[in-house]
């Protein structure tokens, strides 16, 4: 088995906290779960070497199975695979019994075409490098040594140009460092693009647009390059001395009155399951399901920057092994994450998944100024994140369950922004320039979480909350009346809804048939405080694949296999399968069992300070519990004073 530890310029040591055994149906396939599903596979006649694998992960088992199953009971284990050939088009879709050690039922999507392997990378890298023409296009640009030449391969899209048609492509950009280390992103070729055959790795087009100056300015960002780095903080230490409040039992986390699941896979990177707060249920599942990234340039070869990082190539794959003391401070538990790479072995990313607490300021407080006596409690948050590398970008995913009951998602992008090469000073309208003669074109991040909601039980509703105001008139004599008016969504079509500032519009998933103390359905309410408005025109072949942007709520009637929001096989995919057609079923979502689909992101105009790396931005959204709980939950904390906290005599 091989091990994958990222690159880290610290030195750190930790008591890592390893789940290798399964302990619950929704625990994420063990690397011998993955190395017995790769046998059994292999051992099929129908399915030989010739086989690659695209993911391997665990079919999760019905709702039912998992709430009836006990500590101790038998498990009964089975895998979702999906293969792929290189003389053959199509994806062949399995599930595999672990328990009965057999293939129980296959189908062959002749048309779907598998994710981009991180280990397609860098022989991508190596056929556009060595390519006659491609090379005699860097020659005309004064570049000679190839081996300092950088090729990012990006999904090619649908964009029914002649050559391309069914063919398994990437369609890529270049750059060139100017000696060792040198940061690539800072020297963009400009006007050259290739595209490739994944399968065979054939240079079937070099795009030679136009030749740009290629800028030789070096903006670098590793410590080796900075000549003069500002005076160090003072160190700031986070200390539990009795330890952490919080207990990892496998993949089972307890902290505080919460409970959750752990779980990964190669495609959607870290997974949350069975979350509940009190023994009291909230969600069966939640997750980042897809993001795309579409550019809005429609410059030579740019037109085509419209990623889907997460079904285009699987986040899960390109998950960060973190490391103590810099990605992550405090006392930490890490959890490994086990995949299958496409040639069939198995890979450990250690530390993929960090689980800490935080102190997450001031919980409430209030003086009364008659007695003079003061009550306050400050609020911690638990914290369950993984980082992942997309090429030049870093998504940071962060998952906060906080003391007041809500549970917030945070996605932190980071990284180095793409960069294209221009006449300095002239960016043109779709950038803007970020180094002399390197622009980086305004763009969108736009994501999908996927929330399969139990509150208090299957049974749930989505409530849609609009503020009005009364008319001014002798009903509202003052002008001063507004209120909030509630609406029951109850179809599919029905709940395509969008963002409305303007009423402040926000959604609550309620359990009508359980009621708190002021007879009011137990329910959270969805804070959609980071909308986007999408800019590609819908009928565009970008816009036809990521239908699902249109709107920031989708809700549906639960369906285990309708599981992402643009479809199962996303890449050179033609829109069709995602959660527009999922609606079109117009079925009932009222007091039934409901997924939620929301959608949200980063509008990215780009500017120089996100250069070389950009610092974090951020964007997400919170359920917060409204009507959940009879009071404020955190009421019953009792008092306490840090002993730690000190006057910092910072005038001395």
């Amino acid at each position: 088995m091989d091990t994958v530890v990222a690159p880290s310029s610290c030195s750190c040591s930790s008591d890592d906290q390893r789940a290798d055994e399964v302990k619950h149906p929704l625990d994420p396939l063990t690397a011998a779960e993955i190395r017995a599903v790769i046998e059994i596979v292999r051992k099929d006649p129908q399915y030989g070497a010739d086989f690659l694998f695209e993911t391997i992960e665990l079919l999760e088992p019905a709702k039912a199975i998992v709430r009836r199953y006990r500590s101790g009971e038998q498990i009964n284990r089975t895998a979702r695979v999906n293969l792929f050939q290189i003389r053959q088009d199509g994806i062949w879709r399995l599930t595999v019994s672990l328990t009965e050690q057999k293939i129980l039922t296959s189908s062959y999507l002749p048309s779907a075409k598998p994710m981009i392997q991180l280990e397609q990378f860098t022989a991508i890298e190596d056929a556009v490098r060595a390519a006659p023409e491609f090379i005699a296009a860097c020659k005309k640009r004064g570049i000679e040594d190839m081996s300092l030449v950088c090729i990012d391969p990006w999904s090619a899209g649908n964009f029914d140009i002649p050559g391309e048609d069914g063919r398994y492509l990437a369609h890529v950009f270049a750059w060139v460092r100017l000696r060792q280390n040198d940061n690539l992103y800072a020297h963009p070729i400009g006007g050259l693009n290739a595209v490739v055959d994944i399968k065979t790795y054939e240079i079937i087009r070099v795009d030679d647009h136009e030749i740009i100056p290629l800028p030789k300015a070096e903006v670098n960002y590793e410590a080796e390059f900075i000549k003069n780095p500002r005076t160090p903080y003072k160190p700031l230490n986070i200390v539990q001395p009795e330890g952490v409040s919080f207990k990892l039992d496998g993949h089972r986390l307890e902290w505080d009155r919460w409970s959750v699941l752990v779980g990964f896979n190669s495609r959607e990177g870290l997974t949350l399951h069975d979350i509940s707060y009190d023994g009291r249920p909230i969600a069966h599942r939640a997750s980042l399901v897809e993001m795309v990234v579409p550019y809005g340039t429609t410059e030579k070869g740019h037109f085509r920057k419209n990623v889907f990082d997460i079904g285009e190539y699987g986040i899960g794959k390109l998950a960060n092994s973190l490391k103590l003391g810099c990605d992550c401070l405090g006392a930490i538990a890490y959890l490994d994450a086990h995949l299958a790479t496409m040639d069939g072995k198995v890979v450990t990313i250690e530390n993929a998944i960090c689980i800490h607490e935080e102190d997450a300021g001031l919980l409430w407080k209030h003086w009364d100024f008659r007695s003079n006596n003061v009550e306050s409690r400050r609020a911690r948050r638990l914290v369950v994140s993984c980082i992942a590398t997309v090429a030049n970008y870093e998504y940071g995913l962060f998952w906060y369950f906080h003391t007041d009951g809500s549970i917030q998602f945070e996605l932190k992008a980071t990284g180095i922004i793409n960069t294209a090469a221009c006449e300095p000073g002239h960016p043109g309208k779709y950038g803007r320039e970020v180094a002399p003669g390197v622009v980086g074109h305004i763009h969108q991040h736009i994501f999908c979480a996927r929330l399969d909601m139990n509150i208090d039980g299957d049974e749930n509703s989505v409530v849609e909350l609009n503020t009005k105001a009364d008319p001014w008139g002798p009903d509202n004599a003052y002008g001063n009346g507004f209120y909030e008016e509630e609406t029951v969504l109850k179809t599919e079509l029905g709940a395509c809804r969008q963002v409305n500032p303007a009423t402040h519009r926000a959604w609550k998933i309620i359990n009508p048939n359980r009621k708190n103390w002021v007879g009011t359905p137990t329910g959270y309410k969805l804070e959609a405080s980071h909308p986007v408005t999408p800019f590609i025109h819908p009928e565009s072949p970008s816009g036809r694949r990521s239908t699902f942007i249109k709107n920031q709520l989708w809700v549906t009637a639960f369906d285990p296999e309708e599981r992402y929001p643009a479809g199962d096989h996303m890449n050179h995919s033609d829109g069709t399968g995602g959660v527009s057609d999922f609606v079109k079923k117009n079925r009932n979502i009222e007091n039934t069992d409901i997924v939620l689909w929301h959608v949200f992101g980063l509008h990215h105009q780009v500017r120089p300070e996100d250069f070389p790396v950009q610092p974090c931005i951020f964007t997400g959204f919170k359920l917060m519990p409204s009507g959940f709980f009879d009071r404020n939950p955190g009421i019953d904390l009792a008092p306490d004073t840090n002993a730690a906290s000190c006057h910092a005599h910072a005038a001395e």
